[in-house]
């Protein structure tokens, strides 16, 4: 190979560099984006104290009354949300969270080895099904500074379905409040 087929190899190779270079240049300009007045979003968000917030919950039916049409299969079904973290077999151990088997009746952050939140534990008191309905609605607002990273059950439906399944898990299930009774 003499010198004059190795310069027009390095004049091919450069040629292509250029050219390369030169077609960026000019899709940049061609394409450049327009940059943004303000960077980021702007996250617009609602009072909690304002007018519209009131009505949705005058609209809430009361978990009593929904218990009497509660559906365990139903509930069975929600609580597939729960066993990423919970166990609901009897002596199956906790998880992430305590087990859930009884927790019907059964006095807050009392399972035997399992490391509850300072703020769980100051809670006390029993998990009724109003107490469970209270905390499965928005776990952090019933408990401040829990560790339960769970962002609630919104549909009172559902929670008492949920409700109805967790007290089904029991050797002795207790009976759900009534409308009636909770008058």
């Amino acid at each position: 190979m003499d010198s004059f087929e190795l310069n027009k190899i390095a004049g091919a190779v450069l040629g292509t560099l250029v050219l390369t270079l030169g077609l960026g240049i000019v899709s940049e300009i061609l394409f450049t984006p327009e940059a943004p007045a303000k960077p980021g979003f702007d996250i617009v968000v609602q009072e909690g104290g304002g007018g519209a917030a009131t009505p949705a919950k005058a609209a809430e039916v009361p978990i009593e009354q929904l218990f009497a049409t509660a559906s365990v299969e139903k509930g069975a079904s929600a609580a597939k949300k729960c066993a990423a973290c919970h166990n609901f077999q009897e002596g199956a151990g906790a998880k992430v969270g305590p087990d859930l088997y009884g927790i019907v009746g059964r006095p807050v952050a009392s399972v035997a080895g399992f490391a509850y939140s300072a703020a769980m534990k100051a809670k006390g008191g029993d998990w009724t099904p109003q107490a469970l309905n209270t905390f499965l609605t928005n776990p952090k607002a019933a408990v401040p500074g829990t560790a339960m990273a769970f962002a609630g059950i919104p549909k009172e439906a559902e929670r008492a379905d949920l409700i109805a399944y967790l007290n089904s898990l029991s050797h002795s299930p207790k009976p759900l409040p009534t409308a009636a009774a909770a008058k």
